[in-house]
C-alpha cells in the first residue's frame, strides 16, 4: 500500500512540475503559440499600423521588394522576429527593442501570424 502512494504521489509531482514548465514555457518570447488570442491580435494589428506599416505596408502587402513580406514570415520562427524586431536586422530593419516592449512584439508577433487578416 505505501509504495502504491509513493507511486501516486511521485507521478502528481512529476505532472505538477511538467505544468509549470509548460506554463512558464508559454510566457516566454521564445515559445510558439498556436491559438491566437483576438484582444492581442488587434492590439498587434494597431500597433503594427503605427510602427510597422510605413516599411511593409499596410495588412503587410507592401508595395516594394525591399522589406520582407511579413506575410510569409514563418510561424514557428517567433524567436527569429523577436530577435529581428528588438535589435534591428541587415541596417535595413531599425531596431525597436527601446520603443517596443516584448509584450508590444509579441501583440504584434500574433497579428503577423494571421497573414494580415
Amino acid at each position: 500500500m505505501k509504495l502504491h502512494r509513493g507511486l501516486t504521489a511521485l507521478a502528481f509531482a512529476g505532472a505538477l512540475a511538467a505544468g509549470l514548465s509548460a506554463a512558464a514555457q508559454d510566457r516566454s518570447p521564445t515559445a510558439s503559440k498556436d491559438a491566437l488570442d483576438p484582444a492581442q491580435v488587434q492590439r498587434g494589428k494597431e500597433l503594427y499600423a503605427e510602427r510597422c506599416s510605413h516599411c511593409h505596408g499596410f495588412n503587410m502587402v507592401s508595395a516594394g521588394d525591399v522589406t520582407y513580406d511579413l506575410r510569409t514570415f514563418p510561424h514557428d520562427q517567433r524567436e527569429r522576429f523577436f530577435e529581428s524586431v528588438t535589435n534591428g536586422k541587415d541596417r535595413l530593419m531599425p531596431p525597436w527593442g527601446d520603443v517596443l516592449t516584448q509584450e508590444e512584439i509579441g501583440d504584434i508577433w500574433s497579428y503577423i501570424r494571421t497573414g494580415g487578416k
